[in-house]
């Protein structure tokens, strides 16, 4: 039956790409029938591989929420639980929190706990229930702006600082590969630039009734992808994986909100799914999920952080060259793909397993079976329906800025997974002249994969069989192309992150204080401090930062603050030293610590003096990744 549905979803295909209501464009970079051929071939493979398999797997069920069950769950997954509950009355971390938050933000979180208030009250919950709107008035009234160069009246002042009309001010570098020039490039700056300094919810209201909001929008056919560009930020770029983890939980929050606001200004529903726990398998290669597959390999391999299954097929498929012919489209045959399975399963994990005989299209087809097989989607069962709305959104920029907030909301484990995997891809498109899988042919065959998970079942009909299939590839070339940009934190975050930090920094040292009076100690104490700092600072004038590298040396290093100084030249200078000759370049960082961040990692483009005028009170140190 299931065989039959495919095929007439085949031939709708061809019907709809036939008629008028499907506007082709003549360009390369555009969708096209034979593109939609590969993405209806993909699901008649993967029908028959899952027709060769016995073995019936249990569905994922999506549980459907109560009434304000929705809201309560996500305020748990924002930090804000003791908005409401028992807990209500404990919420000053969460005062901190709220304090920092954009209008459009507030907008959002007051929304959801106003849901969650009614519904409270319905069932005669005895919990204090605190209005919302009166937290947010006592903090304006405290605070006044809520935070700086987030305003809505701010946005345009902000968005034009830097640029001249075409965009071309300021140094900018570009995100992605080009298949062709995109005539984006001609449209005014506000499409192409990616402002990352202001909220994108901030950003949308400001443009929602512009003209060049309308000027921008997705139009029926229209499949061009602009070439999207970054300003450089004289305070480095922050890359997922930069930060400590006591900062990232900070940016989760922050990127639900976010995300969720934006939805709510673009007139879009926003809903976290939530899955029923289903019994899984807690060895093996296949159908495991991702959390047991790392722990099993972590004892074979110590801090791995993707499964090694899948970095082997990957490394299987690359030991050929990425030049053949139809490669992740041409599949291996499915009887073949489920023995090499099965004696994988057996013999992996004992080194026994013989790699000669996997053919380049067989290992191709291993890797698409262990994405649709996790018990769970790459994607999460949380947010794969929120990675296929993204499609709906207003605009391309809109739909990038939403991906890039979803990404961050991915566990550790599946965002590393799948940005190995996005890599790979582009490495694939990159021999397109030779292996004819341009960006378009890759992600409709990867979309397939990542967005028809088999646990949800079929519940689109057959008129939007076509529009889902299309949506979901467009998610998939946006995945793949803006790929640097996804794992960028944007700058509004961070800043957030900074703030809370000082927030809490300035109640930890009132609460300190009260401490030393009650212990009668605060004299000896400042006294003692005042002359430890005295001979630690006597050496380190104005305009000066010590640089540490406990690691490397027991000495630390002066170094002179200049306009151009940047993280990448204090690197080397202390690389320059005949003890470390022999590291290399790329195996040490400059990290900041402390003061209004736990830890970050510095790009080697970032100007020192910038960023020491954003965070004074910081230490400099010199470090690898792993220590």
């Amino acid at each position: 039956r299931r065989s039959g549905q495919y095929t007439m979803n085949h031939d709708h295909s061809k019907k709809t790409l036939d008629g008028a209501s499907f506007d082709r464009s003549g360009s390369q970079d555009s969708l096209d029938e034979l593109s939609m051929d590969d993405y209806w071939k993909e699901l008649e493979n993967i029908h028959e591989t899952r027709g060769n398999n016995h073995e019936e797997r249990i569905a994922l069920v999506v549980k459907e929420p109560d009434e304000g069950e929705l809201e309560e769950e996500w305020l748990k997954e924002a930090g804000l639980s003791n908005l409401f509950g028992e807990s209500s009355g404990d919420s000053l971390e969460s005062m901190v929190f709220l304090s920092t938050l954009t209008r459009t933000q507030k907008a959002a979180v007051e929304k959801r706990v106003e849901t969650v208030t009614q519904t409270m009250r319905k069932k005669n919950k005895q919990h204090q229930i605190p209005d919302v709107r009166d937290i947010f008035r006592l903090q304006n009234d405290s605070k006044g702006n809520v935070c700086e160069g987030n305003e809505p009246s701010t946005v345009r002042g902000n968005e034009n600082k830097n640029e001249t009309q075409d965009g071309s001010k300021g140094s900018k570098y570009s995100l992605g590969t080009d298949e062709q020039k995109s005539p984006f490039e001609d449209l005014p700056s506000l499409d192409t630039d990616i402002n990352l300094e202001i909220s994108f919810s901030e950003q949308a209201a400001n443009l929602k009734d512009s003209s060049v909001d309308k000027m921008c929008k997705v139009g029926g056919g229209d499949t061009l992808l602009p070439n999207f560009r970054l300003p450089k930020d004289k305070t480095g770029t922050t890359k997922i994986g930069d930060l400590a983890p006591q900062d990232m939980k900070k940016v989760y929050s922050l990127a639900l909100i976010e995300l969720t606001a934006l939805y709510d200004i673009l007139g879009t529903e926003f809903k976290q799914q939530k899955a029923v726990k289903i019994k899984t398998k807690d060895s093996g290669l296949f159908g495991v999920p991702l959390s047991v597959l790392l722990e099993q390999d972590q004892k074979k391999v110590p801090g791995t952080k993707i499964p090694l299954i899948f970095q082997k097929l990957i490394a299987q498929i690359e030991e050929s060259t990425l030049e053949t012919e139809g490669l992740l489209r041409i599949p291996g045959v499915a009887t073949r793909i489920k023995s090499l399975c099965q004696e994988l399963e057996a013999k992996f994990y004992e080194g026994t397993f013989n790699w000669e005989n996997v053919k380049q299209h067989d290992a191709a087809s291993l890797l698409k079976l262990f994405i649709r097989e996790l018990p769970q989607p790459l994607l999460t069962v949380e947010y794969l329906k929120a990675f296929q709305d993204v499609q709906n959104l207003p605009t391309k920029k809109q739909q990038l800025q939403a991906l890039n907030l979803l990404v961050l909301l991915l566990p550790e484990a599946n965002r590393d997974t799948l940005k190995v995997l996005l890599e790979f891809l582009q490495r694939v498109i990159d021999h397109r002249d030779k292996n004819k899988m341009t960006l378009k042919n890759v992600a409709m065959v990867m979309a397939p994969n990542l967005f028809t998970f088999h646990g949800f079942g079929s519940k689109t009909i057959e008129q939007s069989e076509f529009v889902m299939a299309a949506g979901t590839a467009n998610v998939m070339r946006f995945m793949i192309r803006y790929q640097n940009l996804l794992w960028t934190i944007p700058k509004f975050i961070v800043n957030q992150v900074r703030k809370q930090n000082t927030e809490r920094q300035k109640k930890e040292k009132k609460d300190k204080a009260m401490k030393k009076l009650l212990k009668k100690m605060a004299y000896d104490r400042e006294k003692h401090e005042k002359q430890e700092k005295t001979s630690n600072d006597v050496d380190v004038p104005q305009g000066v930062i010590r640089v540490q590298a406990p690691h490397l040396l027991k000495v630390s290093m002066a170094i002179q603050l200049t306009e151009e100084l940047k993280a990448g030249d204090v690197v080397a200078r202390f690389l320059s030293q005949k003890s470390l000759q022999a590291l290399k370049k790329e195996e040490v960082f400059l990290y900041e610590i402390g003061g209004n961040i736990g830890e970050r990692c510095l790009d080697d483009d970032t100007y020192m003096k910038d960023l020491y005028q954003l965070n004074p009170n910081a230490e400099w140190v010199i470090k690898s990744k792993q220590s």
